[in-house]
């Protein structure tokens, strides 16, 4: 993917010279960035062995002993061996190097306030929002939930038909036509605007959304769940489960006595989710939509 590895390059340069790493004297301390952060990993986790530094930093093993002389050298860091196991010592910080680690710190954070200081509430969140998606999926890690679930408001909607449209696209080859078809409810959720019966519940965090889903009136006893998703970055946090959930108890709050939905079978995550909620498989009729040959699916939960 050419295009794709030129703007990770063209995103590393502008990061690495906006957060002033390029010149090896990071936030001006006479540090370089690699030994910023052996001073950062002391700091956190005092007793570490030059063997866990140099895994957790992914740093070349003569590079890093190199940097740990020179700490020694300026009295920053002292070793220890360990009683158990002569062969390995443990390194901690000086007092004069917890002193330099926490004028490191410090400074690091003035940058990082600095950097957004002159930037709307609404640019922040987006910036951290955007930095949650980059490490997460980067990282491959699956973080702790941290989203909040809203109602829908102004800017919800394009933002939710464009990424349902991307996502489908890229996930399982559907054409515009299903971004069409999302447009078109969410246009016909906004335009009943009946607070009553019906809900929308938008996930979010530091701005950015991770998921979504609608519940609408279809007659007095039936509720139809419609345009669940959830981003790919905030898949593995329960947020699904938390959706179709918040669903369901709105529609018993309501008075509804179902719910129904339509899917297809291809969707198999989705499907997984509404069988652990009590769903039930009733009809299965193959069509041509969004430009691909499917089997859509009705499923109704007796509430």
């Amino acid at each position: 993917m050419p295009d794709a590895s030129a703007a990770i390059r063209r995103f590393n340069r502008f990061y690495t010279r906006e957060i002033g790493v390029l010149d090896g004297n990071l936030l001006k301390s006479g540090f370089s960035l690699a030994e910023a952060r052996i001073l950062y990993e002391l700091g956190q986790t005092p007793k570490m062995s030059a063997t866990d530094i140099g895994e957790k930093l992914n740093l070349d093993r003569g590079y890093l002993s190199r940097m740990l002389r020179s700490f020694q050298k300026k009295r920053l860091i002292s070793r220890k061996t360990d009683a158990a196991d002569k062969r390995r010592s443990h390194l901690s910080l000086t007092e004069k190097g917890r002193t330099t680690f926490h004028q490191l710190d410090r400074r690091s954070s003035q940058a990082a306030t600095g950097m957004i200081a002159n930037l709307p509430p609404g640019a922040v969140n987006a910036l951290l929002g955007a930095m949650e998606t980059i490490q997460g999926i980067l990282g491959k890690t699956a973080a702790a939930p941290n989203y909040i679930l809203r109602r829908d408001r102004v800017g919800d909607l394009g933002l939710v038909a464009s990424r349902q449209g991307l996502i489908y696209e890229q996930e399982y080859g559907w054409d515009k036509t299903y971004e069409a078809l999302v447009a078109k409810i969410l246009t016909e959720f906004v335009g009943r605007d009946d607070t009553v019966n019906e809900r929308a519940w938008i996930a979010e965090s530091h701005g950015t959304i991770l998921g979504s889903v609608y519940l609408m009136k279809e007659d007095a006893e039936t509720a139809r769940l419609r345009l669940l998703y959830v981003e790919p970055q905030a898949r593995g946090l329960g947020l699904g489960k938390k959706l179709v959930s918040e669903c369901t108890a709105f529609a018993r709050e309501a008075g509804y006595k179902r719910i129904v939905l339509w899917t297809q079978s291809t969707l198999t995550a989705a499907r997984k989710l509404y069988v652990n909620e009590g769903y039930k498989l009733m009809k299965e009729e193959p069509h041509h939509s969004f430009g691909k040959d499917l089997v859509g699916e009705t499923w109704e939960l007796l509430l």
